[in-house]
């Protein structure tokens, strides 16, 4: 089995921020995510630095579209992602519209699942649409609520999409520990934020992701 690419999620309020942990861990990273909330803070601006900085690794713009499919994903590529991501929630309408425009940047789009929100006949739609990607997450409000766990199913989810054709992300306050619960189930892609970007030695941080990530998935 193929181990999972890892993401970093720049999820900072201002881009020097962001920037300062991400060039110390680039070497160890797969794919750069220009999070909601760097987006939101500085704009696509984010997204074209990035990648001026990075012309070779996979740049996901995390603008979470709900409408508007067309026009936002082509503002998202223009400036220089490799992915975009939509609300699961979005209408199928959108959903085409996006993986349209990602069709002809030769993109990807992704769909995050939220913690409560899922539809097995949905996610077949959104692959015969033309997604590649979907997210199993434990949200950052789930966390605060103090549900710290991943389990079986989580596990059944990321087995149920993958079985579908999607790559499979996985993301929430992943630390090294929490790989184990997922030995021997195809995740293609473990997104790592605060873990790496608050560490005090990022690449030390990412690095040990890395090694975990060989480990579970030899």
């Amino acid at each position: 089995m193929t181990p999972p690419r890892l993401q970093i999620a720049l999820d900072k309020t201002d881009l020097p921020g962001a920037l300062a942990p991400l060039q110390r861990a680039a070497s160890r990273i797969d794919i750069i995510e220009c999070g909601t909330v760097l987006i939101l803070a500085e704009g696509l601006r984010a997204v074209r630095e990035i990648r001026a900085l990075f012309p070779d690794k996979d740049i996901l713009a995390d603008i979470r579209i709900a409408e508007a499919g067309k026009l936002l994903s082509e503002m998202a590529f223009e400036a220089g992602a490799s992915l975009v991501s939509v609300v699961a929630g979005a209408s199928m309408t959108t959903v085409k519209q996006v993986c349209a425009v990602a069709a002809a940047h030769r993109g990807e789009v992704q769909v995050e699942l939220s913690d409560e929100w899922y539809d097995a006949a949905r996610a077949r739609q959104w692959r015969e649409a033309g997604v590649q990607h979907v997210i199993v997450k434990r949200s950052r409000d789930r966390e605060a609520a103090g549900d710290l766990s991943w389990g079986p199913g989580d596990v059944a989810r990321v087995d149920e999409l993958a079985g579908m054709g999607f790559t499979v992300t996985i993301t929430g306050g992943v630390t090294p520990a929490d790989l184990e619960t997922f030995a021997g189930h195809p995740v293609g892609i473990v997104i790592a934020g605060r873990s790496i970007i608050a560490a005090e030695d990022p690449l030390a941080a990412a690095t040990g992701l890395k090694q975990a990530i060989a480990r579970v998935w030899p």
